[in-house]
């Protein structure tokens, strides 16, 4: 029964002393498991630890890799990049930093308003002392009666004075006309030589006053010019240095306006001073043609006086009035 039923004996140890073993298998394999379970992480600490450390050494070296190539960046590169800006913008400073063109621009503009000026002085005195010497002659010729009372009224009078010239007209034109029994033809030419001599008069003293028309009248487009030929530059300057920072250009822009401010500077007291002289100038020759029209008064008393002398003499029983 026991053959039958059981294992043998010896088989009975082997089959125990295998399960023996096995389970002391089993249980050394699951002890190196737990093992490596817990030691695990303990192992992966240190390299996350490590990765932190590169990471900050890498980050430390990133701006001193960096650091000269931003220097030698921001050193040489930056004048030759942005143009230069004149930092002196008074009137001064701008034309010294502008365009050759724009230059001469303004030196004509300023020449031509030292021109302005001169013949405002000049001119105003001539015309001023003109005009005070001919109303004095006119009120001496006033009282006078005939050409020889003027003739020696005018010999008081200087070497420039106007009067004496239309007087010695006058007399001109009666030696002249001696021969000639036409009084009226005679004072026509008189009045005609009077007439010329008096627009002579005029035109000489109006001697400077197209110079300030010319001035008034183109100055603003000569500074106009100016400017257009600035501000042309500056927008190249743009697009040769492709930027649009108003810094860039307004130097250049600043510059250009200067040239139209002073062609303005040159253009308006021009003008003024042309209206002014414009009216001092036709008084000058309205007083001038007051004393002609004296002389020439004068002359037709002599005339008509001489025409009833003769009229007498050649008639005796002629009575007038």
């Amino acid at each position: 029964m026991m053959m039958k039923c059981g294992m043998p004996t010896s088989v009975q140890h082997t089959t125990q002393s295998r399960q023996k073993t096995g389970g002391r298998g089993r249980l050394a394999l699951a002890s190196l498991c737990l093992m490596a379970g817990l030691s695990g992480p303990a192992l992966a600490a240190p390299a996350n630890n490590v990765a932190p450390a590169t990471q900050s050494a890498q980050a430390e070296a990133a701006p001193a890799a960096t650091a000269p190539v931003m220097a030698a960046d921001t050193q040489p590169a930056a004048p030759s990049a942005q143009p230069v800006i004149p930092q002196d913008l008074s009137v001064l400073g701008m034309y010294h930093h502008a365009d050759a063109v724009v230059k001469t621009v303004m030196i004509g503009l300023l020449l031509a308003s030292v021109v302005t000026w001169a013949i405002l002085f000049a001119k105003g005195s001539e015309l001023f002392a003109a005009k005070r010497r001919l109303r004095r002659e006119l009120s001496a010729l006033a009282s006078v009666t005939s050409l020889d009372e003027a003739a020696a009224v005018v010999d008081g009078f200087d070497d420039e004075s106007l009067s004496a010239r239309l007087l010695a007209d006058a007399q001109n034109e009666l030696e002249l006309s001696a021969q000639s029994a036409d009084i009226n033809g005679i004072k026509d030419r008189t009045s005609f030589r009077l007439e010329r001599r008096v627009a002579a008069a005029g035109r000489h003293m109006g001697r400077g006053n197209g110079f300030l028309a010319t001035i008034g009248a183109i100055s603003p487009f000569v500074g106009l010019f100016g400017t257009v030929w600035g501000i042309m530059n500056s927008f190249i300057g743009i697009a040769e240095t492709q930027t649009t920072n108003l810094a860039v250009v307004a130097p250049g822009i600043a510059e250009a306006l200067l040239a139209t401010a002073i062609g303005l500077v040159a253009a308006i007291p021009a003008v003024v001073i042309y209206n002014i002289f414009a009216r001092l100038i036709a008084a000058y020759r309205h007083l001038l043609g007051d004393v002609a029209a004296q002389l020439l008064l004068l002359q037709g008393r002599d005339l008509d006086l001489a025409a009833n002398a003769g009229t007498k003499r050649a008639n005796p029983q002629l009575r007038v009035g």
